[in-house]
């Protein structure tokens, strides 16, 4: 059986601290992707592939790397062959933390312990697909059966919340909230997409924009709307944060360029963006909201499936882009007014762990672990990635105050992620005890994966 009891825990003291410690604590899934629509719905998908090949673009990526066409990609293909197409490339992605994600999900969801390949995959379908088809499969259950207590979605600033609204009317017992994402009322590269978002967010505000202040006040306004709603936290993503200067005087002009259906230059955009970002970090602070600043994706290098499919389609990388003098700048410029509010920092790039690990330590106080060095996001959600990231957290800050795992996943089938981290994290521990790295002290490093795996991040949202 390949998804064992003791899967990835090789020594005695990890498997105590997993089974006994981490193993049965909720899930609070503080960043996602999920469709709140579906939640609200209470969708019941259709079948296997439905589940698990709509959206997820991690998929995608290791089945076009296999030659697949992209119809049973993202593409319109039946469900049956699209999952078939998967089976064939599944065995080849040994090594990749998608095989073992795939085969936790098959165990932990449908109780499947056969490896999938091609001549599983029809057993494995047809099994999978009954149990889809049982009302105990849909999208709230798959959640209740995962033990989320809570989950946030990722929201666009003119979004309504509508579903959000009847999710809570409903009496769910699951806490779905929203995040705020104000990416493109900064993103000013092509006047005419910006001007087209200016006109939406003028009807969610009830403001119109004539004007940058124009902007910060409709902005405002959208937030103490989600506020309202049960937002607490923001979201933003930067392939760098540019180490740039500028005046109030400068940003309005900007805006009266790219408004007037002009377009900008780079230095302008980067300036513009750091100047929206720096206000609502102010707001943020007032309203004792967590800011999440991801770092480091090169997005949509291939223009061809950009211009096919659209965005977060499985066509993005790392960036390269120095990260520390920007962030330095931009953080300090809120410390500086006592308006820096708690943060969560992300980077995609590898080589950048220790550079945001120091940074998170220049700006503590007021709270635990106020500033925090994120979970490792993305490319690097595999055990390497995690392992590493663990031991950055420890060389450089407290360990003890890290506020664990989140999804980032489109995927209602993605909540064994956050058991495949607290497995890694009882063997990292596991193993610093056995080596005299760390106190071999089952009872105190107990209350330390508690910690990290559930009681650190519902302290540090109040959730």
């Amino acid at each position: 059986m390949f998804i064992h009891e003791d899967f990835l825990l090789t020594n005695n003291i990890a498997k105590e601290l997993f089974h006994d410690h981490a193993a049965n604590l909720p899930v609070i899934d503080y960043h996602c992707h999920l469709s709140p629509k579906d939640i609200a719905e209470d969708r019941q998908f259709r079948d296997i592939s439905e589940a698990w090949l709509e959206g997820d673009h991690y998929k995608w990526r290791i089945m076009r790397a296999n030659g697949t066409g992209e119809k049973w990609c993202s593409g319109d293909a039946p469900g049956y062959e699209k999952f078939m197409k998967y089976a064939e490339t599944l065995p080849l992605a040994i090594g990749n933390p998608i095989y073992h994600w795939s085969h936790l999900e098959l165990k932990r969801y449908f109780g499947i312990d056969e490896i999938l390949n091609p001549a599983t995959a029809n057993k494995i379908w047809e099994r999978a697909n009954i149990l889809i088809s049982d009302k105990s499969f849909s999208i709230q259950n798959l959640l209740r059966m995962m033990k989320v207590e809570t989950l946030c979605t990722t929201d666009d600033p003119v979004d309504n919340l509508k579903f959000h609204k009847q999710i809570k009317e409903t009496g769910f017992e699951i806490n779905i909230l929203p995040t705020f994402r104000p990416d493109k009322a900064m993103n000013i590269t092509s006047s005419p997409d910006f001007i087209k978002y200016m006109k939406k967010l003028e009807l969610a505000s009830e403001t119109e924009i004539k004007s940058y202040d124009h902007l910060l006040i409709a902005l405002a306004k959208r937030i103490d709307y989600f506020n309202l709603n049960g937002c607490r936290i923001s979201d933003h993503a930067f392939t760098s944060m540019p180490a740039i200067t500028f005046s109030t005087g400068e940003i309005r002009k900007i805006f009266e360029k790219v408004s007037g259906g002009k377009e900008v230059t780079p230095i302008e955009s980067d300036k513009f963006r750091i100047a929206v970002m720096t206000e609502l970090g102010k707001i943020y602070s007032e309203k004792g909201w967590t800011m999440q600043i991801h770092l480091g994706a090169l997005r949509n290098t291939n223009s061809r499936i950009m211009k096919k499919l659209g965005p977060d389609v499985g066509a993005d990388s790392l960036g390269d882009e120095p990260q520390a003098q920007g962030l330095s700048m931009f953080l300090d410029s809120l410390d500086r007014e006592n308006k820096l509010t708690s943060t969560i920092l992300y980077n995609l790039n590898p080589s950048d762990n220790e550079v945001l690990a120091s940074m998170a330590g220049n700006f503590q106080g007021c709270m635990p672990g106020k500033i925090q060095y994120g979970a490792a996001w993305w490319f690097l959600d595999n055990k390497d990635g995690i392992e590493r990231h663990l031991r950055t957290v420890a060389n450089f800050g407290l360990l003890g105050r890290f506020i664990g795992m989140l999804t980032d996943s489109r995927s209602f089938l993605s909540y064994p992620r956050h058991e495949y981290f607290r497995r890694i994290l009882a063997n990292l521990l596991g193993n610093m005890a056995e080596a005299g790295e760390i106190p071999s002290d089952t009872g105190y490093l107990s209350h330390l994966i508690r910690d990290i795996s559930y009681n650190n991040v519902k302290n540090y949202f109040n959730f």
